[in-house]
């Protein structure tokens, strides 16, 4: 299986989050870092569940020391979103920030943590507080930690 890190990925196909890869990765993290000017965002690469095939989406991000926290939150649907499956079936992946692109491993907030994290990321995008209303399920927060 080829290197997540040098694997071209599969991006969305349509839609703004389409635009916003696009313009994220071709411009190498120069443009797309800021959406909409002031909200961070990194492009993740996972790997398949069912395809083994690299897959690469935006997310929002908030940043717990050097660790990256993003959530789950498929906008309040009540299924998670294909790259959480993803990340549950395997944690590690790539992340790119602003021009800077790394391996990273994935795991799920801890009950512990959870309520911190969660401040993090609504403090970054505070519409994630109307998502979970929208929800039965709890929004998973995923931390990323970089692989040096």
């Amino acid at each position: 299986m080829a290197d997540l890190l040098t694997e071209t990925p599969i991006d969305p196909r349509a839609g703004w989050v389409a635009d916003h890869v696009r313009l994220y990765a071709e411009s190498n993290g120069s443009e797309g870092h800021l959406w909409r000017s002031d909200v961070p965002t990194l492009l993740l690469t996972t790997r398949g569940k069912q395809s083994g095939t690299a897959r690469r989406t935006a997310l929002i991000y908030a940043q717990d020391g050097g660790r990256y926290v993003v959530t789950a939150s498929y906008g309040g649907s009540p299924t998670h979103p294909d790259w959480y499956v993803n990340i549950e079936a395997d944690p590690e992946v790539v992340l790119q920030v602003g021009e800077d692109k790394f391996r990273a491993s994935a795991e799920r907030d801890s009950p512990d943590n959870r309520a911190h994290l969660w401040d993090l990321v609504t403090a970054v995008w505070p519409d994630y507080n109307k998502y979970a209303t929208k929800t039965t399920r709890e929004i998973p927060l995923v931390v990323f930690t970089r692989h040096d």
